[in-house]
């Protein structure tokens, strides 16, 4: 069979499977659409989250950005990881103590404030609208390559996909397609990386292979790698750091504390019935998330490996890979470069006319270039496609291809769903019955969800068609907004007797409002007589301290907890039984029950 009949063929049966699961687990109530009837087994609820926190990003961009920065690409993996481990420690038992399944509902009762969970819902919009982006981009990329459709007819499809399994199950629905989603993006990821690490160094675990020497060689595979980085001009790949040591360590930190501030995350500990289920699954999503988490690494390594000696043959064998015969012919390129061509994600431009891909640093100051007679870079190769092509780089068979293209779509959709129920669960019961309509039945409130996440999964689509102009990066600003804003709220919320209405709602405006001015004015939306503001003169960026726009929630959140700090005492102290509820959140004796009044 061949490689677009094989794809379809896995796409649609992992495309059936989850509708199955979608008619079978259908939401009857308010409980089951929001918080799956609070009923899910802690397992089974660690598998769904670990596939609701593993979007596209982690599964398509994660390597791709390590293998592109080498060692300084690896904040992501670490603000990510670092981030659930405080979600789950810090955040999940108690806000799942609390018994409020949305995080602008616990917002309303724990600042006392129906404006202190209108701002939430507002901050939660901004950070889940600005993520699905991201999502929906994804989508569009894996369809266009592997169904070959246009990137709009895949967003289309992955919509109707999710509206058949979100809308009509909810998060009962969504849990257990994500369950289902779960085993089949983690063997598509596993699976290609035991082959290649089985290939390049004869070690099945894709984790020891990284560490392992190339096979027939007492080289290992870092070390062959970094030698031929330097030789192409590159910074050495173990070593290579991403901007100052400051930005650094602020985009981990931003990711970090976005991490435990995303809506659809938290949601998840909703779904089981207990605390200790709770801290329960919390545990068994860190395991599943950690097979891919601990294999990305090798997953980068091996891709960046592939795609170096694809284009310059000679390099395993010790030859000089400037000389003019040591890359490989334009006309000659494998049929995965031709495949990949046509997404326009990987382009080829013959700057010096000699019909062969001279793929290099063109920054380098290495005269030894210019005295083989290149003339620039040749090949861009769009990082977002290194793990989704690496197995057509490494020649794995195509039941191999086709599985990558499902766990792909199926990271995408995932996250997508749990995005867009946490939207939804914002407006139709944060909004409309919290707000506007506190008499509707249980039966127009689960109707009114069900509206919202039709009218979201339109305007995620609409996103995804029309990304915004600051749509690159988009998932790790969707990190800093939620960092800036939903995350201090919460840690003051549990850990803060004294905290009151009026400095948290004063700290969620601020540390959004400051994030989003720094973000967009870095984009050039913002001017003043003509020149871009906070430091952006002449089109030329100049961060503040260096730190970068995606990497500036951190300095949000600090804005946030010194805002809301200073508010609070100039402002009426907390009620005593606001007081008193917080203590007795904080003290691990059982928790209420998870319905539809909460």
């Amino acid at each position: 069979m061949g490689l677009q009949a094989l794809t379809y063929l896995v796409v649609g049966l992992t495309f059936a499977i989850y509708i199955g699961i979608a008619i079978w687990a259908r939401a009857g109530s308010t409980s089951e659409f929001y918080a799956a009837g609070g009923s899910v087994h802690p397992v089974l609820n660690g598998m769904a989250t670990g596939a609701d926190w593993m979007s596209a990003a982690s599964f398509i961009s994660m390597a791709g950005l390590i293998a592109a920065f080498g060692y300084g690409g690896c904040l992501f993996l670490m603000g990510w990881t670092g981030g659930y481990v405080l979600l789950a420690m810090l955040l999940a038992p108690y806000l799942r103590k609390f018994g409020k399944f949305t995080v602008p509902s616990f917002f309303s009762t724990r600042y006392y404030s129906k404006g202190a969970g209108t701002v939430g819902v507002v901050c939660l919009l901004i950070a889940s609208l600005t993520y699905i982006i991201g999502q929906m981009t994804g989508v569009g990329v894996a369809f266009s390559r592997f169904l070959g459709v246009s990137n709009a007819t895949g967003i289309f499809i992955g919509m109707g996909i999710v509206f058949m399994y979100a809308v009509f199950g909810g998060m009962k629905g969504i849990t257990y397609t994500q369950v289902a989603q779960y085993c089949v993006l983690i063997l598509a990821y596993t699976v290609p990386a035991i082959f290649i690490s089985l290939n390049l160094t004869g070690n099945p675990l894709p984790q020891l292979g990284l560490g392992s020497d190339l096979v027939g060689t007492d080289v290992s595979l870092l070390s062959k790698l970094d030698q031929i980085s330097m030789d192409l001009g590159f910074a050495e790949y173990t070593t290579n750091f991403r901007g100052s040591m400051l930005n650094t360590f602020v985009y981990t930190f931003s990711l970090m504390i976005g991490t435990a501030g995303l809506p659809h995350v938290i949601m998840r500990f909703f779904t089981v019935p207990t605390v200790k289920d709770a801290r329960s699954s919390a545990g068994w999503a860190l395991v599943f998330i950690a097979i891919l988490y601990t294999t990305a690494p090798a997953v980068a390594a091996m891709a960046k490996m592939n795609l170096l000696t694809t284009v310059n043959p000679a390099i395993m064998q010790g030859g000089d890979i400037t000389a003019a015969d040591a890359q490989i012919v334009y006309e000659e390129r494998p049929d995965w470069m031709k495949r990949w061509e046509v997404t326009g994600l990987l382009k080829f431009t013959d700057k010096n006319g000699d019909g062969r891909i001279q793929y290099y640093n063109d920054k380098s100051k290495d005269p030894k270039f210019a005295a083989a007679g290149w003339a620039g870079n040749e090949l861009n190769v769009n990082r977002d496609i290194m793990v989704l092509a690496n197995p057509e780089i490494a020649l794995l068979p195509n039941w191999v291809i086709a599985l990558v293209a499902a766990g792909g779509l199926a990271a995408a959709l995932s996250t997508a769903a749990g995005l867009l129920l946490a939207i939804s669960s914002a407006i139709s019961h944060d909004l409309i019955k919290e707000k506007l309509m506190p008499d509707i039945s249980e039966k127009g409130e689960l109707m009114a969800g069900k509206i919202s996440m039709a009218c979201s999964i339109l305007v995620a689509g609409y996103l995804g068609l029309n990304p915004p102009d600051f749509a690159a990066g988009t998932v790790a600003i969707a990190f800093g907004l939620a960092a800036s804003s939903i995350f201090p709220a919460l840690m003051m919320g549990i850990f803060s007797k004294t905290m009151n209405k009026q400095g948290a709602i004063a700290g969620m405006l601020a540390g959004i409002g400051v994030t989003m001015l720094y973000v967009f004015a870095h984009k050039g939306i913002f001017f003043i007589k003509g020149t871009e503001f906070l430091g952006v003169f002449g089109g030329k960026p100049s961060f503040f301290f260096g730190i970068e726009p995606n990497a500036f929630g951190a300095i949000g959140a600090l804005v946030n907890f010194a805002v809301a700090f200073g508010v609070k005492n100039m402002t009426p102290a907390v009620p005593e039984d606001i007081a008193k509820m917080v203590e007795d959140v904080r003290i691990p004796k059982g928790s209420k029950a998870v319905d539809g009044a909460h």
